[in-house]
């Protein structure tokens, strides 16, 4: 199987909903040890989870293998200006890094932000359904 990264929306589910069928999926993935993250994913969890000193959570998202982040900025800028021939407005770089990161890992981007739906009609994006 594929390396799954999982983005901090479905972390956020995760963590917001523990009996959701999110949840189920994700405490699967987990159980098979098939689940990765990345540094922008974690910039974007950890402020918060620090200001609440959640230190195991901390520690646990710390000790997900990570995808290495190497950003090829002319690539983002392909991406943005294939979603914007194709009418998908407003996706941030963020989003852009971490669909550019699961390509280049050959990865399977777990996600609930409807953005990367949209992208994998246009972009050789895979997601985790």
């Amino acid at each position: 199987m594929s390396p799954v990264l999982v983005d901090s929306s479905v972390w956020i589910e995760y963590f917001n909903n523990a009996n959701s069928p999110i949840s189920s999926v994700l405490d699967n993935l987990i159980d098979i040890d098939n689940i990765f993250t990345n540094d922008l994913i974690l910039a974007e969890l950890l402020p918060f989870l620090i200001s609440k000193k959640l230190s195991n959570v901390i520690n646990s998202l710390e000790s997900i293998p990570k995808l290495t982040l190497d950003i090829d900025w002319k690539q983002i800028i392909d991406y943005q200006v294939i979603n914007l021939k194709n009418g998908i407005n407003k996706v941030g770089i963020p989003d852009l890094i971490i669909a550019q990161n699961a390509i280049q890992n050959n990865s399977i981007l777990f996600s609930l932000d409807k953005h990367f739906i949209l992208m994998s009609k246009n972009l050789k994006l895979k997601l985790y359904s």
